[in-house]
């Protein structure tokens, strides 16, 4: 079981954290204690890069030092690590001693391979990309890549012999086809580097603020030769034996050339997977270190829909909305709602879904019809011993062994999201397990005693695996639903691999402990206080109006203007007679046929209520039951209850027919039920 390297970017201290570098962040961490769970030694790196023209320029402009200036800010990106759980073993910054000392060392060393020589550099330069750009790479005076300014550089510099590493770098690639992820980005590397690369200038003798060269101080080292060695240099410590870190951190999580020694995963956001997949692999190979064994090249985040920049004020603080909501729910939504590898949008209405949705309506619901109410109230709070199974808990038990093998291959090729995805079909078919029982019902009747002791049980146990399974993504909330299990919060151990195999590991006669919901609901005012203190502008709360005073009768001559309806042609409503039907996005809990009905099937649909709607479709000739189960279909809410064949249907399902047959109506992505279709 080799340990685990992770390490996020380290990030730019020209600005405070937002919430593209808490995306890489949580990411991070999530990978991090998915390890820990599986029982792999494994360690978590992040920092600061505090050295360049960005913070020499900026750090003028206030009247400060670089080093004072970059000193004020590195609170702002631990308390925001903090806010959000996110608990690294390391935090390294280009200004400490160790680093410095280094990045100087692995100067040397490419110096003696014959790797850095000294020419001219003549071309197009972009500081706050901290880049160098060809010709190709330019449109109009700014990066096409970027959209960064760029200017004209002539300057003496010293260069790296990038040029004599095309053949390694491919070879090296094609050697390890998973070296970088999503494959979409590995084939941009590829093809950039099939180019053919030129020398890499590695010095600036206009900046100061920086790592002098060794042997030459009138320059500095390059920015990106000088950040990238950062995950090294965080596991040397300052302790070296010629080029390599001379410590036990070092030779456990760093490869080893014999193939021994850790796995290193470097997560970044894709706009500087380049220097990460090409330049640090050919500095490495200059030095004669391994290489790392995986990078993670994410997407960029919007902000609802819009690129982030500081023109449009959108930069969002994390620490603001985790504050709000709770660090785990937005942990969770990062996790969830964005692809591996794909842009992102982050949505404060989407967030809130995603909290009222799958957190409150399916986690936080499943957890507390069971420990606060028929444990408490039928077994005095102890886990009830279970009894003998049924079909409905072999096929729970079944779900419960899929999705937590799904979950784990999905966490060890790095999607989140897909993990989640497949944990998700649990918390569904518990709920739906809930449902099929009612134990509500079974509760009534002694002689349903040991059955519904078996359907307790069978939940709570389901709720344990969740609270393993959850714990890299939610990490407080997985120990506070294991808290209302009675059971300690999780403790990662070495060699100890938790994820859930085993089913029935809850002891019968364990006290539960019921608690506060997990996420508990916001009414309306509650959830523009929420999106207030996320610092999201809401307008105030428009007040009912008035009734209006009967004008008194006069000789006036009456209104002959036809009121607005009139002139509407017939079969046409107003906008105001389509806003009074509400339709919403369900998702199908249960469904089952109605007795002596050929068409009528009798759906529980959860569309963001405390319980799900029953719902009476006529849709029983073209679709079997099991086929609509977990399926999201919009239905008209606002109906007036129905009965129907002894059953009260409380709304109605949307669908299109022709002559090849009839189809409900579905979002072809996986949104949150209970929103508005609109």
């Amino acid at each position: 079981m080799r340990p685990q390297y992770f390490t996020t970017p380290i990030y730019y201290v020209n600005g405070k954290p937002h919430i593209g570098h808490a995306y890489s962040t949580v990411v991070t961490d999530a990978l991090y204690r998915y390890a820990k769970v599986r029982g792999r030694p494994a360690r978590f790196l992040t920092g600061t890069d505090e050295h360049g023209q960005k913070v020499e320029r900026k750090a003028k402009e206030e009247g400060l030092t670089p080093k004072a200036f970059v000193d004020r800010l590195i609170p702002d990106f631990t308390s925001a690590w903090d806010a959000l759980n996110c608990r690294y073993d390391d935090f390294i910054r280009t200004t400490d001693a160790r680093h410095e000392a280094f990045v100087a060392e692995l100067w040397k060393r490419c110096v003696q391979k014959g790797d850095i020589y000294l020419g001219a550099y003549e071309g197009w330069y972009s500081t706050t990309d901290e880049a160098y750009y060809t010709e190709k790479d330019v449109e109009n005076g700014r990066a096409k890549e970027t959209g960064s300014v760029v200017e004209w550089v002539k300057e003496p510099t010293y260069f790296f012999r990038l040029s004599a590493y095309t053949e390694r770098l491919l070879a090296f690639y094609e050697q390890h086809p998973r070296f970088i992820v999503p494959e979409g980005r590995f084939n941009e590397v590829k093809s950039f580097v099939k180019e053919g690369l030129r020398d890499l200038s590695l010095s600036r003798n206009t900046v100061r603020w920086g790592i002098p060269v060794p042997g030459d101080p009138e320059f500095t080292i390059y920015v990106w030769f000088d950040a990238l060695t950062n995950y090294v240099s965080a596991l040397g410590d300052g302790a070296f034996f010629g080029a390599l870190p001379d410590t036990d951190l070092f030779r456990t999580f760093w490869p080893a050339a014999d193939g021994g020694g850790g796995e290193v995963t470097h997560v970044m956001g894709k706009e500087i997977t380049r220097f990460h997949a090409v330049y640090w692999p050919a500095f490495l190979m200059s030095a004669g270190l391994p290489l790392p064994t995986r990078i993670l090249a994410h997407g960029w985040m919007t902000v609802n829909g819009e690129k982030m920049s500081k023109t449009a004020g959108n930069f969002l603080p994390p620490a603001p909305i985790a504050d709000a909501i709770g660090a785990d729910p937005l942990r969770y939504y990062f996790l969830r709602e964005i692809g591996l590898g794909q842009d992102g949008d982050f949505s404060h209405k989407n967030l809130l879904a995603r909290y009222h949705g799958d957190l409150g309506n399916g986690l936080g619901n499943l957890l507390n019809r069971m420990v606060a109410s028929i444990v408490q109230s039928a077994f005095g709070g102890l886990v009830p011993a279970p009894g003998a199974s049924t079909a409905l808990e072999t096929a729970l038990v079944e779900t419960a062994q899929r999705s937590a093998e799904k979950a784990r291959a999905e966490m060890d090729a790095l999607a989140s999201h897909k993990a989640l995805e497949a944990i998700w079909e649990l918390v569904l078919a518990a709920n739906k397990y809930i449902d099929q029982c009612e134990p509500w019902k079974l509760a009534k009747d002694p002689s349903q005693k040991e059955r519904l002791g078996t359907v307790a049980y069978t939940v709570l146990e389901a709720l344990r695996w969740l609270s393993v399974m959850l714990w890299p993504v939610m990490p407080e909330k997985s120990d506070a639903i294991r808290q209302q299990l009675g059971l300690t919060p999780l403790m990662p151990t070495v060699d100890l691999d938790l994820w859930p195999s085993a089913w029935g590991g809850l002891s019968p006669g364990t006290k539960t402990r019921p608690g506060a919901p997990l996420f508990p609901r916001f009414d309306e005012d509650g959830e523009r206080q929420v999106l207030a203190r996320m610092g999201v502008t809401v307008a105030p709360k428009a007040e009912p109006a008035k009734p209006k005073k009967e004008k008194p009768v006069t000789d006036a001559k009456p209104e002959t203007k036809p009121a607005a309806s009139a002139t509407l042609p017939e079969g046409v409503i107003s906008f105001d007679d389509l806003m009074k039907v509400e339709m919403r996005l369900g998702l199908v809990r249960s469904a089952e046929r109605v007795p002596k009905s050929d068409k009528l099937l009798e759906l529980k649909v959860e569309v963001g209520e405390a319980e799900p709607r029953n719902i009476l479709a006529g849709i029983g000739q073209h679709y079997a039951p099991e086929a609509l189960v977990g399926r999201r279909i919009a239905v008209v809410t606002n109906l007036a209850p129905r009965p129907l064949m002894g059953r009260v249907s409380q709304g109605m399902v949307l669908a299109v027919s022709d002559e090849g047959g009839l189809s409900v109506l579905s979002p072809d992505k996986d949104i949150t039920p209970g929103v508005r279709v609109k």
